[in-house]
């Protein structure tokens, strides 16, 4: 396939529905790109066009989220170990052997799980507001970690109004940018997939995991300094949850990785997705 053209296809894994979007020749080096809270691979529309003329582009909706299967969490254990295997078998049953992967908010725990089951095939890390350090947490954080650490119905409660429609809005979105420039299509994707029946509680089932990503900052963190892949943090400096001393520290395990800031939020693609994508091919074209 040689077409900057965005294709919409799904595929089945392990019984479930995975909805991505695939753009640019297969036979040139593919980058891997994986959405966050509360969002689906629709933040990548501005971006898969710039970089498909020179890469292969894969973006996949995580399971529960965007049109990926939502299934009942009575069956379907909403854990960010759960959603890494899904997303690991994904990237094999498509045939990804060496691939560059993006990772943004949940999509950097998901992302560095798959990336400590293939580490030889990770070419590059690219990190938008992606954390792997216990710098990057905000105070915002306060009452999902009260919940980690005692998970009662009432913490759980508490931290319900991360999902409604005015936070995922006017914080999510609209926090530390410049909001005439953010799309309203996005929020109200995401706010009309929070929506769902059921799709609250998988959301409260998987702010309860988040821990368990925590306590693997030290495996990722090893990765980093084993294998030192080719890193790139490109970060919303007025992000209200992960804070730019987040993206420093990444030198600290990969003292050759780059930073840079944008003056915007934690949806840095709203609003910076052409510097963005100018950074990220200045950046692939010298590291692979």
């Amino acid at each position: 396939m040689h077409t900057n053209k965005v294709s919409f296809k799904t595929v089945a894994v392990n019984g479930f529905k995975i909805f991505y979007r695939e753009a640019g020749d297969s036979q040139k080096p593919t980058i891997l790109l994986l959405h966050g809270f509360p969002t689906s691979s629709h933040m990548f529309r501005n971006l898969i066009p710039q970089l498909a003329g020179d890469y292969h582009v894969i973006a996949p909706d995580l399971p529960g989220y965007g049109l990926s299967d939502m299934p009942d969490r009575k069956t379907f254990p909403y854990t960010f170990d759960h959603l890494a295997e899904i997303i690991g078998d994904f990237v094999d049953q498509i045939g990804l052997k060496t691939f560059a992967i993006y990772i943004f908010d949940y999509g950097a725990p998901v992302g560095l799980r798959v990336a400590l089951r293939f580490p030889d095939r990770i070419s590059a890390l690219i990190t938008q507001n992606g954390n792997a350090y216990v710098e990057g947490f905000s105070t915002a954080w306060e009452p999902w970690q009260n919940y980690w650490k005692n998970p009662t119905p009432e913490n759980r409660e508490a931290c319900r109004d991360a999902l409604s429609p005015e936070v995922i809005r006017d914080i999510q979105y609209g926090h530390g940018t410049n909001v005439e420039l953010v799309s309203p299509d996005g929020y109200m994707l995401d706010i009309a997939y929070m929506a769902r029946p059921g799709a609250d509680e998988n959301q409260l089932d998987l702010i309860l995991d988040y821990r368990s990503n925590v306590a693997l900052y030290p495996k990722f963190q090893e990765f980093f300094r084993k294998y030192q892949p080719p890193t790139l943090a490109v970060w919303g400096k007025n992000d209200p949850f992960f804070l730019p001393p987040g993206a420093e520290a990444y030198k600290r395990d990969n003292p050759k990785a780059k930073v840079v800031f944008y003056d915007t939020g934690h949806f840095a693609l709203e609003t910076h997705a052409t510097e963005i994508g100018r950074e990220i091919l200045d950046f692939l074209k010298t590291n692979l």
